[in-house]
């Protein structure tokens, strides 16, 4: 069976067009929802991983009207993919788990995500925290590189053997 999912943001906002479009697409049932796309726990949203079974398909207009993020993405697909289930977005063509080439697109996007996160350990999208670049408690401070207050040789780094205090130093630059 092929579900489709329908969101818009606010109230003001009309889900109609998303579903003329989804059953015109093969969608035999539509779950509609209001809710911002920032909220990762939508009860609609819900409801449909729930319904899929071994080879269902989850379909939608947009991708941005099932998920805000890369991050968000992929934890989506992970839990149509542990349901055995597919997932097509009608106007991002590659985002298509039912076709060799989807399936191809969505492997790379998710490797790229993985060596992201590993190259950044910190939350994304997100700098340090205000309070620590303040002089606040919220984290430890940046070490001072006594040979950059003499102006001498800034390479010497935070004697860590890596340059974690110059990166904590540069980030709480404005």
């Amino acid at each position: 069976m092929i579900y489709g999912y329908a969101r818009v943001s606010t109230d003001g906002q009309s889900v109609d067009t998303q579903v003329r479009q989804l059953p015109a697409a093969g969608a035999a049932k539509v779950f509609r929802e209001t809710a911002s796309g920032a909220k990762t726990d939508r009860a609609q949203l819900r409801r449909v991983l729930a319904a899929l079974d071994a080879g269902d398909v989850l379909m939608v207009v947009r991708l941005d009207r099932l998920v805000r993020s890369t991050r968000d993405l992929l934890n989506t697909l992970a839990a149509i993919a542990d349901r055995k289930a597919g997932f097509r977005s009608l106007g991002d063509t590659w985002a298509d788990t039912t076709t060799a080439h989807g399936r191809l697109m969505l492997t790379v996007l998710g490797g790229a995500g993985r060596v992201r996160a590993r190259a950044d350990p910190r939350p994304h999208g997100r700098g340090p925290p205000a309070g620590r670049c303040a002089g606040g408690e919220d984290g430890p401070q940046a070490e001072a590189h006594p040979a950059a207050d003499e102006g001498g040789d800034q390479a010497s780094g935070s004697g860590r053997g890596d340059l974690a205090g110059d990166r904590a130093q540069l980030q709480c630059q404005p």
